[in-house]
């Protein structure tokens, strides 16, 4: 579950950094079937009204949240961030799924109080419901102007692998735990 960062925006499918986890899944086999449910543009609250059918029709054994990003962007209220993205959890959880958050930050245009608030939110709810964290999915990447497409919001093919080396770590432990 996650909007362009994980949808592939501006890049070719192969490229994506959920693309790169599903070859290292099948490479390794894992016997995991991977479901990218992004959409670019998406917020938590998208997130949250799509992800009850998606439970449903997929029965995930293990559930990325990958959402945020644009919640920020948008100035939206860290209070209404933090309950949605609870709620997935919760949802994900009682569907059987295990969960994995992927935390975000933000530029600073709102101000650092509001951009600090919304970086706090990955880690709290990740302590609160016990379930890993990728920190900041673009760690590495987002401040590197070479490792971005043009709009340098989006991480480039380059930038994707470093994507996808922050999140594998902490899913595979999280796949080993099964």
């Amino acid at each position: 579950m996650g909007d362009s960062l994980s949808s592939g925006y501006g890049l070719t499918a192969e490229q994506s950094w959920v693309a790169m986890l599903t070859e290292r899944l099948e490479s390794e086999a894992y016997g995991y079937e991977v479901v990218n449910a992004s959409i670019a543009g998406d917020t938590s609250a998208g997130g949250l009204a799509r992800l009850p059918r998606l439970l449903a029709a997929h029965d995930p054994a293990l559930v990325v949240i990958e959402l945020g990003g644009n919640d920020g962007l948008r100035g939206q209220p860290v209070e209404t961030l933090r309950a949605n993205l609870a709620r997935m959890i919760e949802l994900s959880q009682q569907h059987g799924a295990r969960v994995l958050l992927a935390g975000m930050q933000i530029p600073p245009n709102y101000g650092p109080a509001y951009t600090r608030a919304l970086a706090s939110v990955y880690p709290e709810l990740a302590a609160r419901f016990d379930v890993p964290l990728v920190g900041f999915l673009l760690d590495g990447v987002a401040l590197h102007p070479e490792l971005m497409q043009a709009d340098g919001i989006h991480p480039n093919a380059a930038g994707q692998k470093i994507v996808f080396a922050n999140v594998w770590p902490v899913l595979a432990d999280l796949l080993h735990a099964r």
